[in-house]
């Protein structure tokens, strides 16, 4: 299982939700690529815990608004 960081890359207003450049957060995936296997859901998922914000409810679950880069 790989270690990944997805980083916020501008600010968004979007359906109540806030997100603002430099968020970041850490989390564990099996997938090479999070961002389009499964939905997004460990992204999603790790937003939701650290901060509290539904960046798929925000529209901001597209390498538009974050960035994914693997840890290790």
């Amino acid at each position: 299982m790989a270690l990944f960081k997805a980083i916020v890359k501008m600010n968004k207003i979007c359906n109540g939700e806030r997100l603002e450049k430099g968020m970041s957060v850490e989390f564990a995936s099996p997938n090479s690529s999070p961002m389009s296997s499964n939905g997004g859901k460990e992204v999603a998922e790790a937003f939701m815990r650290k901060y509290g914000l539904d960046v798929k409810k925000a529209g901001a679950l597209t390498s538009t608004y974050l960035e994914v880069l693997r840890i290790n």
